[in-house]
């Protein structure tokens, strides 16, 4: 079981894979509704992975991941984005993102990334 913290800005989507990852025997730590949020909220929690929204107001998840990284190089961060946003997920990647997965969740890759993840 990990700790995890669920980033994004739609209220929706953060239950939907808060529900789900709970359904999977994780515990949701922590949530968040935009990068500069994550931040604090990572420092306060210390969860064991990240799943982190690319597109969010105030700061994108690009940004956060480098703000989660220069404070815990060996943070795990899961970005999650939509179809057709590969160019940002290849920036998250090389920015320290250690996997994604794509809306909508298909619990499998959910898990799958998780899995990948927990286990370096």
């Amino acid at each position: 079981m990990a700790k995890i913290m669920v980033v994004d800005d739609a209220a929706f989507m953060r239950m939907m894979l808060s529900n789900m990852l709970t359904k999977m025997g994780h515990e949701v730590v922590a949530e968040a509704d935009n990068g500069k949020s994550a931040i604090e909220a990572y420092e306060k929690n210390s969860p064991d992975i990240v799943t982190m929204d690319i597109t969010m107001p105030h700061m994108n998840g690009i940004e956060a991941v480098k703000g989660i990284i220069a404070k815990d190089p060996a943070a795990k961060i899961v970005m999650v984005s939509a179809m057709g946003q590969k160019e940002m997920v290849i920036e998250a990647v090389k920015a320290g993102a250690k996997d994604f997965i794509v809306k909508p969740f298909k619990e499998d890759a959910v898990w799958g990334a998780l899995e990948r993840v927990l286990k370096g």
